[in-house]
């Protein structure tokens, strides 16, 4: 390589650099709103979802736990996770009504409803992954989905499909406030 080819490739380098400093995630070209997000991917079930990761705050091994009595059967109990208590919820228990095995791959997602901890038991967590809200597509659900009100948009990525947990949603809905047993 001569010297113009050494200075030409060196030029390029720092055209790279400069590009790449300038690059902020999810701040998109200008053509629309592509806010980028990033969420833990897990199942429930055969369903596979994923959430905020920022409204994660921990991704455990299912603790012991203590049952509640007087609590809907979906309500595990609480566990002691280094000194707070934690209130621990089959998530597919409680919108399917089928118990999740607890496994070696078995996890709960650490988060908070009303800065109470809560976690939620799930099948498998498969990781972390990129999304762009302007990817999603409304959600492909059954008119009688338990995801109805709490899963609005999917994004398919490749020959994957991930629904959108909305805590908020799922917080919110009297279903899961209501924890006390009939």
């Amino acid at each position: 390589m001569n010297l113009n080819g050494k200075n030409a490739a060196f030029a390029k380098l720092l055209e790279y650099e400069k590009r790449s400093t300038g690059f902020s995630p999810g701040a998109g070209s200008g053509d629309g709103d592509s806010e980028e997000w990033s969420g833990v991917t897990f199942s429930v079930g055969d369903t596979n979802m994923a959430c905020n990761i920022d409204r994660i705050s921990e991704i455990l091994p299912c603790p012991q736990a203590t049952p509640v009595p007087g609590s809907k059967s979906w309500i595990i109990g609480l566990a002691n996770v280094r000194g707070e208590l934690l209130t621990v919820v089959d998530l597919s228990w409680f919108l399917t009504g089928v118990r999740t095995p607890v496994s070696a791959r078995s996890r709960l997602l650490a988060t908070s409803l009303n800065k109470a901890p809560i976690g939620l038991l799930i099948s498998e967590v498969f990781g972390q992954r990129h999304f762009l809200d302007s990817d999603a597509i409304p959600a492909d659900l059954e008119k009688d989905s338990p995801l109805n009100g709490i899963v609005s948009k999917q994004h398919n990525l490749g020959s994957e499909s991930w629904k959108e947990l909305n805590l908020d949603q799922l917080f919110n809905s009297p279903e899961f406030l209501n924890g006390a047993a009939e």
